[in-house]
């Protein structure tokens, strides 16, 4: 497979001021209707659906509802320029399209309806007999409208990276020399000691990243350090196994899904190992200078750093698929749970966010110059969270509203959302602080 070289062309998104607000209970059809058409507005489709008489809405249910109003899941779009549709972004086979002179069929220009035939009668008389839905079992994705600082981990020594559990709300906060395990009751406390300790043989290492195994169980550490470090974590934490690196530090990890293959990333390569059997499969060389942060996403390895460049590789293969510009150096990369969007965090603070697949890219542009930007992605889906320097910023998706924002005394080193979205643990100069999220 080519390599392909892309020119960073983006669409800008702004990050809204105002929260998204929240309903926590069940809305009537009036109130999700002009929810929908401000929805709508906001994200400036196209066309329209076939409008559907309120009194069908009514009749099936929320389920119904759902399946006949819901808007794409996108991200929202906004021109860059004034005299492009105001909340539209044109991908490059669009603009394709445009310049061999396509031209759309009549009644989709901006604002107007698509000409789409309504649903026949048969699929209407098979959703009439469908019984409603309660409001109590529909499954909604939430986002958090606030968070309330609960606590405070005195690790004593900067914290470089910080792991918070789902199922047994466990956090381990590392740095250097040690690792310190922390009990839930610690989480709602300011004061309280460390459930474990953890100390390296080497009292001079010192990890840098470590990431949380899907059923966490297991973690896994590098950082400064002579090989890769994993633990089980229960019944007690200890150390399973020693990975043998060839490079003397570790910048980042990147776990697959499933937990089997784990890439790290050194300066000019990365280390490509098989965790169940515990060798390493591949060194691959990547720029030396485009190997700060790693990912992965499916079959795809990307990769990052102080040349601005966002590399994506074959994890079959190994060959190079794609080098994107991004005009600025590259301080994280994560993915949506699905793998199907990126995010990029930059040195100006700005978010990348595209497509795994498609050739699709946006750009939220903040423009303020950062030493530290760390982003992660709620298991849930439906918010990610960006520590910028003393800021943490909890922002919804796609919609891009600022659902929080709260402001740190010291630049915040690394953060972690745990599994059931209830916490957020951030950690800085020689502390972790606690928030819990409130729905």
């Amino acid at each position: 497979m080519s390599e392909e070289k892309e020119e960073a062309s983006f669409g800008v998104l702004p990050i809204y001021d105002e929260p998204e607000k929240m309903g926590d209970v069940p809305e009537s059809p009036d109130a999700s209707s002009q929810q929908e058409h401000h929805a709508r507005s906001q994200l400036g489709e196209v066309c329209s659906p076939p409008e559907q008489p309120l009194g069908s809405l009514r009749q099936h249910g929320p389920a119904y509802q759902e399946m006949t109003c819901a808007s794409p899941q996108q991200w929202d779009p906004q021109a860059l320029d004034g005299s492009e549709l105001p909340a539209t972004w044109l991908s490059k086979a669009e603009s394709e399209d445009a310049a061999s002179g396509f031209s759309p069929p009549p009644g989709t220009e901006f604002g107007q309806p698509c000409p789409s035939p309504g649903p026949a009668e048969e699929v209407l008389s098979f959703l009439r007999a469908i019984p409603p839905v309660p409001d109590d079992v529909v499954v909604r994705q939430r986002a958090p409208h606030k968070s309330w600082k609960v606590g405070r981990l005195r690790h004593g020594k900067k914290v470089y990276a910080v792991a918070v559990s789902g199922s047994t709300h466990h956090v381990y906060t590392c740095g250097h020399g040690y690792i310190r395990v922390w009990d839930e009751s610690a989480l709602h406390a300011w004061d309280q000691a460390p459930r474990a300790q953890l100390n390296f043989q080497d009292r001079d290492s010192c990890v840098f990243t470590c990431k949380l195994f899907p059923d966490e169980r297991s973690l896994i550490t590098g950082g400064l350090s002579q090989s890769l470090t994993l633990w089980d974590l229960a019944p007690t934490p200890r150390v399973r196994a020693q990975l043998a690196s060839t490079g003397p530090v570790c910048y980042s990890l990147a776990l697959s899904s499933n937990a089997q293959i784990c890439v790290a990333c050194f300066k000019g390569f990365v280390e490509i190992w098989d965790l169940q059997n515990q060798i390493l499969i591949r060194k691959h060389e990547v720029p030396i200078y485009g190997s700060q942060c790693v990912d992965i996403t499916g079959n795809k390895l990307w990769t990052g750093g102080e040349d601005t460049k966002l590399y994506s590789w074959d994890l079959r293969s190994y060959q190079r698929l794609q080098q994107q510009d991004l005009r600025h150096e590259i301080l994280s990369i994560t993915h949506d749970p699905s793998e199907e969007w990126l995010l990029v965090g930059l040195r100006m603070s700005d978010i990348v966010i595209l497509h795994t697949n498609r050739k699709e890219k946006f750009k939220a542009v903040l423009q303020k110059y950062v030493y530290h930007h760390n982003l992660k992605f709620a298991s849930c889906g439906s918010y990610f969270v960006a520590t910028m320097n003393e800021t943490i910023r909890c922002i919804a998706a796609p919609s891009l509203h600022r659902l929080f924002q709260v402001e740190e005394s010291a630049h915040i080193l690394c953060c972690d959302v745990s599994s059931d979205n209830q916490y957020v643990v951030t950690g800085s100069k020689n502390s972790a602080t606690v928030y819990q999220l409130l729905y």
